[in-house]
Formats: structure tokens, sequence, C-alpha cells
């Protein structure tokens, strides 16, 4: 082979190093903004939650007052948490919680829905649904604490609505202290949190139906089936994915349920509202019991994660 043919292979392949390089470089700077742009988000994740939860469930093994040196305590807040029954009656009464702001609400929130649908949409007006949907999902838009604050204002036993209300009726014998009485309050706090929460899953379900195929439930009508028959078996099975996002977030809000109680009850009377939420809080702020406190948090992390695990892997089964 000549020189010259040499020379000009040697060139060649130096002008595709060149080229492959250049490439590479240019796809490296392609790359590079769209990681800028995550760097925001992950700056914050690890601010608002990561250091915070690596630094609670620290703490959960420590003997801690808040001030101060911590004392390495090991399993010793956990060994207590499982032998406290008051931690136990808590729990009890979460789920209790998930009933009133996840399973209730979600099957009211449908037969609802279905109704403002089927029926007052088609017999009245679809402004008149919406209107209804609007002003059922107004406890939603109102901040918690306002909330409860005038449910307590209501509940009062001396000059609440409600008592006030049946006495000038004439039934002052069902007058009664429904947050004060340990055997009502837990009801009473289920019964507002089913009002609070009922708008959530009508908004979400009236939405999914908006969706689903008009064909099937005209044909299952005209084979006779009923309102409720088609509702469950044409209806349901094609909102599912909603049914399931209702339930896992309503069930994760009742789990970290916190102001509703703090404002109506604080937990009382005795324990008979007590709620893992709420006894962490006493722990930290009343008993100065910051370790236990963290420990009880802890725990609860772990039960929401499990839970949000569970529901996405069910969801997921259904839907393959």
């Amino acid at each position: 082979m000549s020189d010259t043919a040499i020379a000009v292979a040697e060139r060649r392949r130096s002008g595709a190093a060149t080229r492959g390089a250049g490439t590479g470089a240019g796809a490296g700077t392609r790359s590079a903004p769209y990681l800028t742009y995550l760097l925001p988000a992950t700056a914050l994740f690890a601010v608002v939650i990561a250091v915070p939860l690596v630094m609670n469930i620290y703490t959960s093994f420590t003997r801690w007052t808040g001030v101060g040196p911590r004392q390495w305590a090991g399993l010793a807040n956990y060994r207590q948490l499982w032998h406290d029954s008051e931690f136990w009656a808590s729990m009890w009464h979460s789920l209790a919680l998930v009933a009133a702001m996840a399973v209730i609400p979600t099957v009211l929130g449908l037969l609802v829905a279905a109704a403002l649908f089927d029926v007052i949409a088609k017999r009245f007006s679809e402004r008149t649904a919406s209107l209804l949907r609007a002003c059922i999902y107004l406890p939603q838009v109102l901040p918690i604490i306002v909330a409860a604050i005038v449910w307590g204002w209501i509940l009062d036993p001396q000059y609440g609505a409600l008592n006030v209300a049946l006495r000038d009726v004439g039934l002052g014998f069902l007058a009664h202290d429904l947050l004060g009485d340990p055997h009502t309050a837990l009801l009473t706090v289920m019964a507002v949190l089913i009002w609070f929460q009922l708008g959530y899953p009508v908004v979400i379900f009236m939405a999914a139906l908006q969706r689903t195929d008009p064909a099937l439930n005209e044909a299952a009508e005209i084979d006779g089936a009923t309102w409720r028959q088609r509702l469950w078996s044409v209806v349901v099975p094609q909102i599912r994915p909603e049914i399931y996002v209702v339930l896992l977030t309503c069930t994760v809000a009742s789990l970290r349920a916190f102001g509703w109680i703090y404002a109506l009850t604080s937990g009382g009377p005795g324990v008979s509202t007590q709620v893992p939420s709420y006894y962490s809080y006493q722990s930290f702020f009343t008993d100065l019991d910051v370790g236990y406190g963290s420990a009880i948090a802890t725990v609860m992390t772990l039960i929401i994660v499990v839970v949000s695990v569970v529901f996405l892997w069910v969801q997921r089964r259904h839907a393959g």
C-alpha cells in the first residue's frame, strides 16, 4: 500500500473518531437540561421527606426530651410500644376512622355519583347535577381546623345549634354531649368525617362515569337489568381504577388523621378517640418523650407504606 493510501485511511479514521466524540458530547449536552430540572424536586424531597424520616428513625432508638443530648436506648421504645395498651386502643380507633374516611365514603360516594349521573342529570339537567355535586364537595374546600371548630360549636352540649334545636322543638330529652360521652364521642367523630370526606369520591366517580361505555349500559337495560344490577355488573368493573385510587388515598388520609381529633376531642374523653398520630403528638410535646413519639411515627409510616404497596399490588393484579 502506498504512503498516500495510508495517509488517506488515517485521516478517515481520525474523522470518524472525531464525529463519534462529538456525537457523545452532544448526547451528554442534550441530557444535561433534563437532569437540571430534577434537581429542585430532588433537593425538596431530601429536605422535606428523606432527611426528617432518617432523623425520626434514629430518634426512635433513643431517649430524648427534645433538648440536650440523646441517650441510645436500642429497641426499648418499640418494646414499650408493643406492651402499651393505649397505643393498641388508638390503632383500633384508627381502623374506625378508616371505615369513616375510606370505606363508607367510597360506597356512599359511588351511589351518590351514580344517582347524580344517571338520575338527576337525565330527569332534571346536568346543571342541577353539577350544582349538587359542588354542594357535596364544598366541605373538602374548608380547612380541617376551621370545619372542626364549627362542628365543635354545633355539637356544644349547652349552646350548640344541634342541642338548642332539639330543645326548641320539644325533643330536649335527645340533647346530649356527643363529644363528651366516651360511648358516643368516636361515633360522632366518624359521622363528621363521613360528612367531610364524601365529596371527594363523588367528584372522582362522576368524572369516571364520563368515560364508561354507554352502549354496555343500554344493552344491560334492554336485557332487563335493574339500576342496581347495571351499577354493580356494568359500571363498577369499568371504573375499578378510580375506586382503587379513592380507597388508597382515603385510607392513607385516615391513618394520618390528626386535625379532626386535635380540634374536636384532643383524644378524649379519656382515650376514647385517641389515634396514633395524636398519641405521637402528645408524646412529643406534652410528655416530652421524643424518642417514644418517634417510635409511634415510625411504626405508622411503615404501616402506611405496607398498605400502599398492597393496594398497588392488588390494583396491578386486577389490571393484568
